[in-house]
């Protein structure tokens, strides 16, 4: 069997179902349970200090 063909069948065969596999994998994890606060979170972000802005590092320090 010559390299080029055997590649071919792998990449056509277990690469696809490999990367099928991570990719549930990865949409599983982002959608868990425990994951929405940190979503709620992380949207959140540009609304943290809407009242007014977040202070200097220097002026934190006094």
């Amino acid at each position: 069997m010559e390299t080029y063909t055997f590649l071919r069948q792998l990449a056509d065969s277990w690469a696809l179902l490999a990367m099928c596999a991570f990719f549930l994998g990865i949409v599983i994890w982002a959608f868990r349970p425990g994951s929405s606060a940190i979503h709620a979170d992380t949207a959140n972000i540009p609304f943290r200090h809407e009242d007014k802005p977040a202070a200097d590092e220097e002026e934190a320090g006094r």
